[in-house]
């Protein structure tokens, strides 16, 4: 098949979104509604579509960038208009798809089938399924050998006409050269007063060279219009990314409670349990446990890991590692192997190595922590200075920090120093040096290996 292009319809305003995000920049499952638009078409072969916005298209634009070409309908004519609008950009193609924005659910197989359908004579194909509720689609009139005769809007339909079942996706495949010519020939001549797109396949089929490509799974014909229907496409979204991710071997105990982005991969053996919620860029190794009660937002997990009624943002767990429960990894959180990170811990910008122990109420920011370091319950680094900026504490490897310690960035803790309970650390610890008090002051250096 020749190399196709594809216009994306989005320049529908969307007023019952009641929203001020256009329409098609809604996320469903972490990303722009049309975002599934656009992947359909990528890999039915278009290499890059072409979207149809509105006059007020900055924020389109602004969010999408250079993924689309663009074509502004600076008018709201119609989708015969709109596709009208696009054409300049389609130059050096014999074939186009057309497709809308809102429709996430099409896929690049209908995408392909229908540019399939196109050879010999015929002109135009358009996708069709058999309605299985209340809708508003275009019916589909055949003649009594069951040819395709014309669309027929829901709002011109006589009442004969709205009780057929077979309804028009608004998904097609177009001969580019026949569908300029037959775009200059229709005309708002319904209650719309709109150049209906549905008029120009019409045209085509008068020739009989138009032909329909049947779609069976239903989530295809789901359209989003409204809040309502953003929520009942979401749910079809995760319903479908749940059943893929327990189908490469990841066990999720209970899908009706496990909300998990398009955008996040998770490894083979990884345990989900309830009310965990994965979002943004997050990937997770294989043999997690990762719930329940976790959120993760853009963090990656490694091999092995686990957290627990937990929330990480923008952090990044080693191999090993247990989080929680209860705790909040904010962004810029390294965290090394075999890292323990308990109760009611909070940390913010801060690298934390291996085999290191932060438990119980803690909080560390801006912070470099070693290997086999204990941070006891109750430390506060101190890291937001008189002079309003933030201030780094470094703690070396094997250090004890002592429970309610207090560290006063900036300042450094030596390798396998100690602070003693509530100590207020305001100067450096030598390594290997015990410092107690208020503010604390070594006391002693340690001999030997403790």
């Amino acid at each position: 098949m020749e190399q196709p292009a594809a216009v994306i319809l989005a320049a529908g305003r969307g007023t019952r979104m009641k929203s001020n995000l256009p329409k098609v920049l809604h996320p469903l499952c972490g990303r722009p509604m049309v975002s599934y638009a656009a992947d359909a078409a990528r890999r039915a072969g278009v290499r890059r579509p072409v979207l149809v916005v509105g006059r007020d298209d900055a924020a389109v634009r602004a969010a999408l960038g250079s993924l689309f070409g663009y074509a502004v309908q600076r008018r709201p004519l119609g989708t015969g208009h709109a596709v009208a609008q696009a054409l300049s950009g389609l130059r050096g193609h014999r074939l186009t798809y057309v497709t809308y924005a809102d429709m996430p659910f099409v896929s690049p197989a209908t995408l392909r089938a229908l540019g399939a359908a196109v050879r010999g004579d015929v002109v135009a194909a358009l996708a069709t399924t058999i309605a299985q509720h209340d809708h508003r689609f275009g019916r589909i009139v055949r003649d009594d050998q069951r040819r395709f005769v014309r669309i027929v809007e829901d709002r011109d339909a006589a009442p004969e006409e709205r009780a057929i079942r077979e309804v028009n996706l608004g998904v097609y495949c177009f001969r580019l050269p026949e569908l300029r010519r037959v775009l200059r020939r229709i005309r708002p001549d319904n209650r719309q007063r709109e150049y209906y797109l549905t008029d120009a396949v019409n045209l085509l089929a008068q020739d009989g060279r138009v032909v329909t490509v049947a779609v069976t799974d239903p989530d295809e014909a789901i359209g989003i219009n409204s809040r309502e229907e953003l929520s009942e496409a979401e749910r079809a979204m995760r319903r479908r990314i749940l059943q893929r991710l327990m189908e490469s071997g990841v066990t999720v105990v209970d899908p009706a409670t496990t909300f998990v982005d398009e955008t996040v991969r998770i490894g083979r053996e990884t345990v989900i349990h309830p009310m965990t919620i994965l979002t943004g860029r997050t990937v997770v190794g294989p043999d997690c446990v990762i719930g329940p009660g976790a959120r993760i937002r853009d963090s990656v997990v490694a091999r092995g890991a686990r957290v627990r009624d937990s929330s990480l943002e923008g952090a990044r767990i080693g191999d090993e590692s247990v989080v929680g429960p209860y705790a909040h990894l904010r962004p810029g959180t390294v965290v090394g192997r075999r890292v323990e990170i308990g109760n009611y811990a909070e940390m913010k910008q801060v690298r934390v190595g291996d085999r290191t122990k932060v438990h119980h109420k803690s909080y560390l920011g801006d912070a470099w922590v070693g290997a086999d370091v204990n941070i006891g319950a109750g430390t506060i680094t101190c890291n937001y200075g008189l002079d309003r900026k933030k201030h780094r504490t470094t703690i070396g490897d094997g250090a004890y920090i002592g429970s309610d310690s207090m560290l006063v960035a900036p300042v450094r803790i030596g390798r396998g120093a100690i602070t003693g309970a509530g100590a207020v650390v305001t100067k450096d610890v030598p390594p290997r040096s015990v410092a107690v008090g208020v503010p604390a002051r070594v006391i002693r250096v340690l001999d030997g290996r403790r």
